[in-house]
């Protein structure tokens, strides 16, 4: 990149998906608005979600090299293409991990993480927020304003794992009112999953997790059980807790094959197998245990439905998503931070906070 395009302030940071197991933090070209429906927002606040590690897996066939990853993040909006009429520049915004138009036939039905022109493309089909600038499409109806004094770093919490947790886990999963709750995984994921699932008053909500600190960190959110299932006994556990039932919600937040096979071997007959994680091989079904034991299955990629209702609990102080966050970042020692988030069980890495 040119030095005359650096003095220009053409280019900005960013860190780069170069390929399974490989990122770099480069110099790239400011986004501009393509669209009349566009929205340029200069980030101020971003975070490391657990599906960016998916990606730097190879789990996401549609995320290519070259790609600027990040899906979440709050900022103030730069510039605006012809036909955005809900934002001006110099707005404080929040952006939704899901793009959504708003008028096709996914989004008329709440599915806009099918969204036709959109869905989850940020970070994933096109250039995301890991970056000092990021181009929002549809950005009436992909960005959120940012009421007056909220804490923007809670608030980072709204673009993505908060719904996450609350449509795929809670909502799928039918929590009820004095119903039994088993979350598989206590990452952000499955601890905001947790937050959520207060809202419906269960009377309990197991954590599962190998890490003795991420259960101790449940059990402060308000877990009224943990299980650590390193020696292999997890399902049993649940069944002494539950009196040989299983539970009505089990919640998978991890993505991979034992967390899954779990979730069938402690639900409990009329349960709901509720998946949230982001699945890169193949799981075994075990029907011929479940067919009798009318057991749903849902999956969900995220549609932020709920963000608005959201919203207005952490301004309202119900829940505070702000206790995920565990380390904070500038955008030019991300690489660090990635290294942080990655190894959670030794750095002890909930949420980190990047400051572009």
């Amino acid at each position: 990149m040119s030095d005359i395009r650096l003095q220009k302030g053409l280019c900005m940071k960013a860190l780069v998906y170069q390929g399974p197991g490989a990122k770099a933090l480069e110099d790239r070209p400011k986004p501009e608005i393509r669209d009349a429906g566009d929205a340029v927002v200069r980030i101020t606040r971003t975070t490391i979600c657990g599906t960016d590690l998916h990606i730097l897996k190879g789990d996401v066939a549609t995320c290519a090299p070259g790609r600027i990853l990040g899906h979440e993040g709050v900022g103030v909006v730069e510039a605006i293409g012809a036909g955005v009429t809900v934002f001006k520049p110099g707005d404080r915004v929040l952006i939704s991990c899901v793009t959504a138009c708003g008028r096709c036939d996914y989004c008329r039905r709440g599915m806009y993480s099918h969204c036709t022109t959109g869905g989850w493309i940020l970070g994933n089909e096109i250039d995301g927020t890991q970056a000092e600038y990021v181009r929002i499409p549809h950005a009436d109806t992909s960005l959120y304003p940012i009421p007056e004094g909220a804490d923007e770093e809670a608030l980072v919490m709204l673009s993505d794992i908060l719904p996450t947790g609350f449509e795929c886990g809670v909502l799928n999963g039918k929590v009820a009112p004095g119903s039994s709750v088993a979350i598989v995984g206590a990452g952000p994921i499955g601890l905001a999953t947790l937050l959520t699932a207060q809202f419906y008053s269960p009377a309990q909500i197991i954590m599962i997790d190998l890490d003795d600190n991420r259960l101790e960190v449940a059990r402060r959110f308000g877990a009224t059980h943990v299980v650590n299932s390193a020696d292999g006994k997890a399902a049993d556990a649940v069944k002494v807790l539950t009196e040989g039932r299983g539970v009505d919600a089990a919640i998978e937040a991890v993505g991979i094959p034992a967390t899954f096979v779990l979730c069938q071997d402690i639900v409990a007959p009329g349960g709901v197998i509720a998946n949230i994680g982001v699945h890169g091989s193949k799981v075994d079904l075990h029907l011929e245990r479940l067919w009798s034991h009318n057991i749903s299955i849902t999956t969900r990629l995220v549609d932020t439905a709920t963000t608005p209702m959201l919203l207005k609990t952490v301004q309202s102080k119900k829940i505070d998503p702000k206790l995920l966050i565990t380390h904070r970042f500038a955008l030019a020692d991300i690489l660090d931070a990635y290294d942080t988030f990655g190894r959670a069980a030794t750095t002890q890495a909930l949420k980190v906070i990047i400051e572009a």
